[in-house]
């Protein structure tokens, strides 16, 4: 049973309350309290030494990962953040000095997105460290972003590049809250997610959750200079299009808009983030299907990206 399969048993009969927007199962649950001109986006995330980091990774970037991983997930809502509690789990035998590097990493990213960071839990780990955050967001009300809303004829987005990230990207990553804020306030975007197991499973969540199918063009996939790279240095290593579609760990937005829409945004995207790539990279189709066009023509697109416990998972996060 993989990561995705587990979710799916574990959430069935879960309970919840009136209140209760959205549930288990998209990048934040939404919640509407009695009285209130906001939703409320709450988020929970970990990064696991071993899993997410090496050991000998700088600390203050696991701090980084840690908390920037949750506010990608609630980028993908369109959402802001608000404040964030923190669990903390170490060995034994660990370095007071590793550990305050490690929350100096996370206060940094959270000083930059006005994040309180308002307790939480220290508590012994059997194995290495590991840091589990729960973050706290808003969106004005009825304005959360999910995944269920594409429709057939949108234009498929991503921002950035993808691929490589375990060159470096995995623990060094911007979290789109800022882009993702703007696009939302600019137009009509029908779904979204963060792209953190790999652009090939994450956009299937979006398919599946809206009932839709996919094209992707092939030549319109942003493959990044680390992926390219690491194919040149070693035979071994994926090729550049199969490491954008899988490698996973990318936090770039993924996204649909209508058709009509999509020149649109591309000529304001430049205007408004003009150090950062926007690619159309494909189109949503009504039957419920995953294919690649290349100059070959159509076929099904059958990889997958990172899946924890699967048995034999696509790479390690790391």
């Amino acid at each position: 049973m993989d990561e995705f399969a587990l979710i799916e048993t574990l959430v069935r009969g879960l309970p919840g309350r009136p209140e209760v927007i959205v549930p288990a199962g998209d990048d934040c649950a939404v919640l509407r309290p009695a009285g209130d001109d906001r939703d409320w986006l709450f988020k929970t995330d970990a990064v696991v030494e071993g899993v997410h980091f090496t050991p000998d990774a700088p600390p203050e970037k696991v701090g980084h990962k840690a908390l920037g991983r949750c506010l990608s997930d609630l980028a993908a809502m369109g959402g802001q953040p608000f404040a964030a509690v923190i669990t903390l789990g170490l060995p034994a035998s660990f370095q007071p000095d590793h550990v305050q590097r490690v929350y100096a990493g996370l206060s940094d990213l959270a000083r930059r997105h006005q994040v309180a960071v308002v307790g939480g839990e220290t508590t012994r780990s059997p194995g290495g460290m590991f840091l589990s955050v729960a973050l706290w967001g808003w969106v004005p009300r009825g304005r959360a972003v999910l995944r269920s809303g594409a429709r057939p004829g949108d234009a498929i987005f991503v921002t950035g590049e993808l691929g490589g990230s375990a060159e470096g990207k995995h623990l060094d990553f911007e979290p789109r809250v800022a882009e993702a804020w703007w696009l939302v306030n600019h137009f009509d975007v029908h779904a979204m997610i963060d792209l953190s197991d790999g652009l090939a499973s994450d956009l299937r969540h979006v398919l599946r959750a809206s009932g839709v199918g996919a094209e992707l063009l092939k030549r319109a996939i942003p493959i990044s200079r680390a992926a390219r790279r690491a194919a040149l240095r070693s035979s071994a290593a994926k090729p550049p299009l199969v490491a954008a579609l899988t490698d996973g760990e990318d936090f770039e937005l993924l996204f649909t808009v209508a058709a009509r829409d999509a020149v649109p945004l591309l000529d304001a995207w430049k205007k408004a983030f003009p150090g950062l790539r926007l690619s159309c990279i494909g189109k949503i189709l009504a039957e419920p299907t995953l294919v690649l066009r290349d100059r070959q023509g159509v076929q099904p697109l059958t990889l997958q990206g990172y899946r924890h416990f699967a048995e034999t998972p696509s790479d390690p996060e790391t």
